[in-house]
């Protein structure tokens, strides 16, 4: 995805300026102060860069940047553009929908805005958090600053792009998985180095676990069961004292029921000698004595039922108490009871075998270090070939860049086996003749980094998939003997990139295909920054300013003559 418009409202002092841009070359020019490097931040803040709430135009209640993506269907291969301009690939064409999950035949609008105390970020109109507004419109943006080219003199990032460079992703993925499997397998072996007496601590827990929740056997669910039966009976012991009361009452001796109906049935009988009319009365007394008897039987059998029930209850007791004991040891219910068992068993295993698998780990830690090595060993061949290549073609560009038989070097020195391979990378440059090369980062001076930089971008722009680069003042430190071919190097990088270049230097800014000036302007008594894109005529005179100061007549021959000689370099005619 190419870079489209930028729209950029209250930012600094910028009020409201929209750029348009083109494939190729643009590079930004302008006095000092007047804001060349908003553009930069801008595009830093609309990629999910740290948002800082001072750049909001003074009055402004936020500031806000839109940058409009659109993908490229053709792209120009670097070392190729000078043979033939027209020459491109299809590399970053796609079909369908993309990775990020966004139509890559559609445009793509990303928005931030910040504002004291907040920020926010949209995609197609749709707020999303700030790292997934990085996640989607990071990769299509590069910058490349004093940042980048001091991120440069790392060994890490000197890997990093080798690999690139070599295609070696593949080889990479071999050696990450290759590794990680030896240093699990390591650890793995690790754990398995336990102290005897502790070994068979563990075995003798694991071991009681397993016996004494196997010799109880809980079921799920069971524990409130049994609560629910214990309730049922809870009363069973009052109702057993009430019933032996009753019962006595009804048939025991002295006073009972039964005793006071038989002696009221004795003076009955004794009244009715006398007189037959109670011969009735009798009878109904001896079924009054009879209805006590068979009353207390029929208690006296639901009480002896209730005793048994009393029994059950017991043995619910017992079973309960052994449940809470599981409950008390291995966990709040049954299932995690149940879940510990299972793992003790496992333990158990795993203990009791805890030697074989020593054994065979610690062959496995042979066989998979040689996995390892020989995956690493693999990868360094190729980062040697790789490192030969880019080497001389990293060279070749800087004798252009004005380097006199430099002489630039990847170094591939043996290092620890690690998920990224057993071997440092250095840049090395010899910028001298007869002097040996040194790591870039103890020789190289700003302007020679800054070079140095740009020759490595332009040959590893073939492995670079990032759409958009923006180098701010790569030029710096350079004079004018070595100005002209860090443009014609720029323009090439162009070819394969969209680049935007803020530079100081007119030799840069006259290869351009697109040249936009900034300028520092007064309106309504405040100071605001303006963009545009200048005209061939305008930029003779931006380019003749640059030179000399001011737009004289030698200043604008000479613009004109850097101009043809640009174009001329790039194999187009002069307008």
């Amino acid at each position: 995805m190419a870079l489209l418009e930028l729209t950029v409202t209250d930012l600094a002092l910028i009020d409201r300026a929209r750029l348009t841009l083109g494939p190729g070359l643009t590079v930004i020019t302008g006095e000092t102060g007047a804001g060349k490097s908003l553009v930069i931040d801008a595009l830093l803040l609309v990629t999910g860069g740290r948002a800082d709430a001072s750049l909001v135009r003074a009055g402004a209640s936020a500031a806000r940047v839109e940058a409009l993506f659109d993908r490229p269907t053709r792209t120009i291969d670097p070392m190729r553009a000078e043979a033939d301009p027209g020459a491109g690939d299809d590399r970053y064409a796609r079909d369908g929908r993309g990775a990020d999950g966004f139509d890559p035949s559609e445009p793509l609008i990303c928005v931030r805005e910040i504002g004291p105390g907040r920020t926010v970020a949209r995609i197609d109109d749709g707020a999303v958090p700030v790292a997934r507004l990085q996640a989607i419109a990071g990769p299509l943006v590069a910058v490349h600053g004093q940042h980048e080219q001091q991120r440069l003199l790392a060994g890490a990032r000197q890997r990093e792009l080798l690999d690139a460079w070599g295609g070696h992703g593949a080889l990479l993925e071999q050696v990450a998985t290759a590794v990680v499997a030896w240093r699990d397998n390591q650890d793995a072996l690790a754990a398995l180095d336990l102290d005897p007496a502790e070994l068979e601590r563990r075995r003798q827990l694991a071991a009681h676990a397993v016996e004494e929740i196997g010799a109880i056997e809980p079921r799920v669910g069971e524990v409130a069961e049994l609560r629910a039966r214990l309730d049922a009976v809870a009363g069973a012991e009052r109702f057993l004292r009430t019933a032996d009361a009753l019962h006595e009452r009804l048939v025991g001796d002295g006073g009972s029921v039964r005793d006071l109906a038989a002696g009221a049935l004795h003076d009955l009988r004794d009244l009715a000698r006398h007189d037959p009319t109670l011969e009735p009365h009798v009878t109904r007394l001896e079924g009054l004595e009879a209805e006590a008897v068979d009353l207390a039987a029929e208690i006296r059998a639901v009480a002896e039922h209730r005793e048994a029930d009393q029994a059950v209850a017991a043995e619910l007791e017992v079973r309960l108490g052994a449940l809470y004991g599981l409950l008390r040891k291995y966990g709040d219910s049954e299932e995690e009871v149940l879940a510990h068992a299972e793992r003790a068993a496992l333990d158990l295993e795993h203990l009791d075998g805890i030697g074989a698998e020593r054994e065979r780990r610690l062959a496995d830690d042979t066989r998979l270090r040689v996995v390892a090595e020989g995956a690493a060993a693999a990868l360094r061949d190729a980062r040697r070939v790789a490192a030969a290549g880019a080497g001389a073609a990293i060279t070749a560009v800087l004798t252009e860049l004005g380097f006199p038989a430099a002489a630039f070097q990847v170094a591939v020195a043996d290092a620890p086996l690690t998920t990224h391979g057993a071997d440092e990378v250095t840049f090395l440059l010899a910028p001298n003749p007869g002097e040996p090369a040194r790591p870039l980062g103890r020789i190289a001076s700003g302007g020679e980094l800054s070079r140095v930089s740009l020759a490595i971008e332009q040959v590893l722009a073939s492995a670079d998939t990032t759409p958009t680069l923006v180098f701010d003042e790569v030029d710096a430190g350079i004079g004018g003997r070595s100005a002209d071919p860090v443009g014609r190097s720029l323009w090439r990088l162009g070819r394969a990139h969209q680049v935007l270049c803020v530079t100081h230097l007119p030799q840069v800014a006259a290869h351009a295909d697109t040249h936009l000036h900034i300028a520092k302007e007064s309106q309504d008594g405040r100071t605001v920054t303006r963009i545009r894109v200048l005209t061939d005529d305008e930029r003779v005179e931006e380019l003749a300013a640059m030179l000399a100061g001011a737009a004289s007549t030698t200043a604008l021959e000479a613009a004109r003559e850097l101009l043809t000689r640009a174009r001329h370099a790039h194999g187009t005619a002069e307008p």
